[in-house]
């Protein structure tokens, strides 16, 4: 990560496209469809002769972006509790089925 001054001493944390992702526990391909969309800002630089993104980090940016993003354990939570409802209607089912059964013999 490193630093760039912008005018009237403001500091922006600059940092690349995979620590961004890493940080934020994205995908980079995430990462770069929120910096082709702008909801990051960014800049390119010429380093060795290659072209590097790098995302400007900016707090109150951050905060938005925080909340935009749902945390994979709430994903997965959500997941196991449909599956777990799922499961209990099959169960409830499979009951019925069997006092069905029963009736007959």
């Amino acid at each position: 990560m490193k630093n760039i001054n912008l005018r009237k001493g403001l500091f922006l944390e600059r940092m690349t496209i995979k620590a961004y992702a890493v940080k934020h526990k994205l995908s980079i391909f995430n990462v770069m469809k929120m910096v082709k969309a702008g909801k990051v800002k960014s800049e390119v630089f010429n380093e060795k002769g290659r072209e590097v993104t790098y995302i400007l980090f900016d707090e109150d940016r951050e905060k938005e972006i925080r909340e935009q993003i749902v945390p994979v354990e709430k994903k997965e939570e959500f997941m196991l509790y449909e599956e777990i409802k799922f499961l209990r209607k099959e169960i409830q089912l499979l009951k019925e089925d069997v006092a069905e059964l029963k009736k007959r013999l």
